[in-house]
């Protein structure tokens, strides 16, 4: 079992600056409730929408492009509005005004569907039509690090079964360059029981559950044997000072403003696997500007 002490003195630093310039704007983009999906295997693909276009009043209509190798099943009808589907569109329409969406209500249009045999990620470009004027949902970001304005909607698909999990509140701290590890945090709520055992990530040789507590005057962190457990219907918080995923042998420098693509692992009482594919934005502190146990993620050599 890894163990590393730490002094009192250097476990806290205050939170100086904000999230990310933005992040409360991406909360408006068109995404997927569940962007994760298993291969081959059927798949819910609902569609949020957090507000209308800039300067109008509603939404009248949304037509997703169907990307290649998705298989187009039954869309969910709405009251008040037609849909029309062909393999490479589905569109729905309000049929009157006052049957459309208002300016800031939030609301989903559902499409079920089968995502292809082999993992790999899949982008639904999304028009959104308002009473004035239009939002075009289609930007592929080239990079992981990249914040384009209307970016497409992303689906992950992965091999194997997609766990019962719903995320929230995530973030990575950043890292420096030479910095050798750092760490992610989030609230985990499943619908089942499950044990969280571990991550993987492209930017760090090793991802591993770790918790930090104190014992006497020292901040231990130690890597959890057999993962964290998640009581079915509770929140689980992953959080500077406590249980997090710590990533090491990290391959490149996490700036602010880049995004962190993030897998995580879990078995239920059976041994039976799942899976989650997040990605995670890159801050100094958590969500709100609170303050943030850095201590812990920066510098610090971990042997194997």
């Amino acid at each position: 079992m890894k163990k590393l002490s730490i002094p009192r003195a250097g476990r806290r630093l205050g939170a100086a600056a904000l999230l990310l310039g933005g992040a409360t704007g991406a909360l408006a983009h068109v995404t997927l409730a569940q962007q994760t999906a298993s291969a081959g295997a059927p798949y819910e693909a609902a569609f949020r929408v957090g507000h209308a276009c800039k300067g109008a009043a509603s939404t009248t209509a949304i037509s997703v492009r169907i990307p290649a190798g998705f298989t187009v099943g039954k869309a969910e009808l709405r009251p008040g509005w037609s849909v029309q589907t062909t393999a490479n569109e589905v569109t729905w329409k309000a049929d009157a005004p006052d049957r459309a969406v208002p300016g800031h209500e939030k609301t989903q249009f559902v499409l079920r569907g089968t995502p292809p045999a082999q993992p790999g990620t899949l982008w639904f470009k999304v028009l959104q039509t308002c009473d004035t004027g239009s939002a075009d949902w289609a930007e592929v970001p080239a990079t992981d690090a990249a914040r384009p304005e209307f970016p497409a909607a992303r689906l992950d698909v992965i091999a194997g079964a997609v766990a019962p999990v719903e995320a929230s509140g995530g973030w990575v701290r950043r890292a420096v360059p030479g910095q050798s590890g750092t760490g992610a945090f989030m609230t985990l709520r499943s619908s089942a029981p499950l044990r969280l055992v571990g991550a993987s990530t492209p930017v760090a040789g090793v991802a591993e559950v770790h918790e930090m507590k104190m014992e006497g005057d020292t901040m231990k962190m130690r890597a959890v044997e057999g993962g964290v457990a998640l009581p079915s219907g509770e929140g689980v918080e992953l959080k500077p000072g406590g249980f997090h995923l710590m990533l090491m042998d990290l391959k490149q420098e996490i700036p602010v403003g880049a995004s962190v693509p993030l897998v995580l692992r879990f078995v239920d009482d059976k041994g039976a696997p799942s899976a989650l594919s997040l990605h995670l934005p890159v801050a100094i502190a958590p969500p709100g500007g609170g303050a943030a146990d850095a201590a812990p993620m920066a510098g610090h050599q971990h042997k194997h």
